[in-house]
């Protein structure tokens, strides 16, 4: 497990890439919220060239969560409605099975949990990568 070691957004994908490089006999399953894969997403080309064994879960809620979480943190008593568009991503929204498969990358969408449990299973089950844009809304 690798996980955010101090607020650098963006770093899962690549973090995903060392991963798969160091342990190639290793599947790597990388959590990752679409905001902060927005950062990073030429990892998910080096992902197909170099053929490594990753199943991304991108975690779509269509918000810059965490920079919300942060601007809170400020002691901001609200977010205003221009700093709130900023963090909303659905203007226009990202289709991540698109860009995945541009980059290289198989990939599919799930909107429930059957559909989501079906897809992970088979995107395991092979050698790899693969995404799978968890909807989240």
């Amino acid at each position: 497990m690798l996980p955010v070691s101090g607020g650098a957004i963006g770093q899962g994908l690549p973090v995903a890439v060392g991963a798969a490089v160091a342990c190639p006999d290793r599947k790597v399953i990388a959590l990752e919220a679409d905001g902060s894969a927005l950062y990073t997403p030429q990892s998910l080309w080096t992902m197909a060239r170099e053929r490594l064994d990753v199943v991304v879960v991108v975690l779509a809620n269509r918000r810059y969560r965490i920079l919300e979480i942060e601007t809170r943190r400020t002691g901001a008593s609200e977010i205003g409605p221009r700093a709130d568009e900023m963090m909303d991503l659905t203007r226009p929204g990202v289709d991540w099975v698109k860009l995945s498969e541009g980059l290289g990358v198989e990939a599919s969408r799930a909107a429930t949990v059957s559909e989501f449990a079906v897809q992970f299973r088979a995107a395991v089950g092979r050698r790899g990568p693969a995404l799978i844009e968890a909807v989240l809304e």
